[in-house]
């Protein structure tokens, strides 16, 4: 089953996908400063937010990450806390304007968190979902659902620009076919949204984002659980297609909110 449009009267419009390394020695403070402050002061007290939530990566998750080299992170090991917010697409506008005066306010007021890097922070436009069940959690619920885990995959079109070749595969061939009876309930596809000249020096830009993809699956099981059944073949497969190519793939799960849980666990 596939979505894109026109959807529920509330339809997911944009999301921030943030990818995150706290410096060695400060993962508590930094588990502590983002979920007890920076998740609500720098985006959730937004307009528009429809959901955030919180996910990370082990050391044992991070050994299924692959390839061992990627444009996305600078290696596997890197990039252990993941945040995602959904924003309503009525309202996407109007969050971006406020996101931009936010971050530069919470900078001068001193409350931003200098111990860490900013591995993949981008804008994401919502384009269309692929659904394992005929009546199963929507998009815009996906991140209030308690999923096991996620399933992030960036992915490279080859095909010329303003060909859908890959989008169509995916979206009505290749995707449908992997979900069914798997234990991804749904796989919502992205695209970049370009990053603003104002937007803090520290946040990675990639000129070669107009060719890239997002794919997110949403898993009813453990990740480590549906990995090499579902997830381990998906570059050979995208090779084999010759429309695309995967760039990176990654498992995460769900934080524990209020909890100092997996900081010890990063590596």
């Amino acid at each position: 089953m596939t979505e894109d449009a026109p959807g529920p009267a509330v339809r997911l419009g944009t999301i921030l996908f943030t990818i995150v390394e706290p410096h060695p020695g400060h993962e508590v403070a930094y588990n502590r400063w983002y979920e007890r402050d920076h998740f609500y002061a720098g985006c959730m007290v937004g307009p528009g937010i429809l959901a955030g939530r919180r996910f990370v990566c082990t050391g044992p998750y991070k050994e299924l990450r692959y390839p061992e080299r990627s444009p996305i992170t600078p290696d596997n090991m890197t990039g252990s806390y993941l945040a995602m917010y959904w924003v309503a697409r009525d309202q996407q506008d109007e969050w971006g304007r406020w996101a931009g005066r936010r971050v530069h306010e919470l900078h001068q007021a001193g409350r931003m968190f200098a111990e860490r890097d900013h591995v993949h922070t981008k804008l994401y436009r919502y384009r269309w979902g692929v659904f394992r069940d005929p009546d199963g959690v929507p998009a815009e619920l996906a991140l209030d659902h308690p999923f096991r885990g996620v399933a992030v995959v960036f992915g490279q079109r080859l095909e010329p620009p303003g060909r859908v070749g890959a989008d169509a595969w995916l979206r009505d061939d290749y995707l449908p076919s992997r979900l069914a009876g798997g234990a991804a309930a749904m796989c919502l596809s992205f695209s970049p949204v370009p990053i603003p000249d104002d937007a803090p020096a520290d946040v990675p830009r990639d000129p070669a984002d107009a060719e890239r993809f997002l794919l997110i699956s949403f898993l009813d099981r453990d990740p480590a659980e549906a990995w090499a059944g579902e997830f381990a073949g998906l570059g050979e497969d995208f090779e084999r297609s010759g429309l695309a190519r995967l760039l990176w793939a990654s498992p995460f799960i769900p934080t524990i909110p209020g909890t100092d849980t997996y900081t010890d666990q990063l590596r």
